[in-house]
């Protein structure tokens, strides 16, 4: 069992993957069999497979505040109009499309929440198309961002109610990032950088959801994260080191949260839920009496 970020590092090196290593972490947490985690894992897998093309196709949140955005961002790459990046901007589809899925009360899986549910499939997704990878390696991908997950889940939060939205689409997106290093054939270590250059960017971010519903900001929110994976990755694999240590940046992080106002944990009592466009979507979504707006 590994608690720090260096710990796994320095452990997977008798594994022949991180991924390897979480396997044999779950095994000896769970009791389960190997088969029975990948099973579970694949399950998982193909979840996140049909909620993306579930939200590609297009769907609408039960309130109607959201979706059908996945669905322009698809025509817009397909336009092939766009200024940034094919393998990056299918990422942000995807996370966009699951998240949507998860508005309309869909089936998606929380990883590691459901209000960051659409990070790492995103990223995965995009990451298969762009690395030819197959679906041991897409798995392999998923046990790894599990294993970088673990250690800021035990140190830090993955709970927007905790530790605002760094925790959640915060972690993801750290987590997406060491695993995409790893699947382009990087080390831990160098994943762990990723991790930590993720974190740093994102460091603070509130969890202020309109009407305390997971759809605004929540669901450009992913779409931002999954790109942000991307880009550390990136970074990483240059050779761009964190000049804090990962270790401390997930400890900084904890503290960051912390120190949060409660009104940006979660509560809808600060940031975008509270403008004036935001208070009126949630006496439209939950009929309440016209509020005095806030000056």
């Amino acid at each position: 069992m590994f608690y720090t970020i260096q710990e796994l590092v320095e452990q997977s090196k008798d594994y022949s993957s991180v991924g390897e290593l979480m396997i044999q972490t779950e095994m000896e947490l769970t009791d389960r069999t190997r088969e029975e985690i990948i099973g579970l894992m694949e399950r998982n897998l193909e979840v996140m497979e049909n909620s993306i093309d579930e939200g590609i196709a297009g769907v609408k949140s039960v309130t109607g505040i959201t979706g059908g955005d996945a669905k322009k961002m698809n025509d817009y790459i397909e336009s092939g109009k766009f200024m940034s990046g094919d393998t990056i901007l299918r990422a942000v589809r995807n996370g966009i499309a699951t998240n949507e899925v998860n508005a309309k009360m869909g089936l998606i899986c929380a990883t590691p929440t459901a209000g960051s549910a659409g990070v790492l499939p995103g990223v995965l997704m995009a990451a298969r198309d762009k690395l030819n990878l197959n679906h041991e390696e897409q798995l392999d991908f998923l046990f790894t961002a599990g294993a970088f997950g673990l250690v800021m889940a035990n140190n830090a939060s993955i709970s927007g109610a905790e530790g605002g939205c760094q925790a959640e689409v915060g972690s993801a997106s750290a987590m997406a990032a060491a695993a995409l290093v790893t699947a382009n054939g990087g080390s831990p270590e160098t994943a762990s950088n990723a991790l930590a250059i993720t974190l740093k960017n994102v460091m603070g971010l509130i969890c202020d959801p309109v009407a305390g519903l997971v759809e605004v900001p929540c669901v450009k929110r992913n779409a931002m994260g999954a790109s942000q994976a991307f880009i550390s990755a990136d970074m990483a694999l240059a050779g761009i080191r964190s000049v804090i240590p990962p270790d401390e940046v997930v400890e900084a992080m904890y503290q960051v949260g912390r120190a949060m106002p409660q009104i940006f944990k979660e509560t809808a009592e600060g940031g975008v839920a509270t403008t004036p466009t935001g208070l009126r979507l949630k006496r439209q979504v939950y009929g309440e009496e016209k509020e005095t707006q806030p000056v």
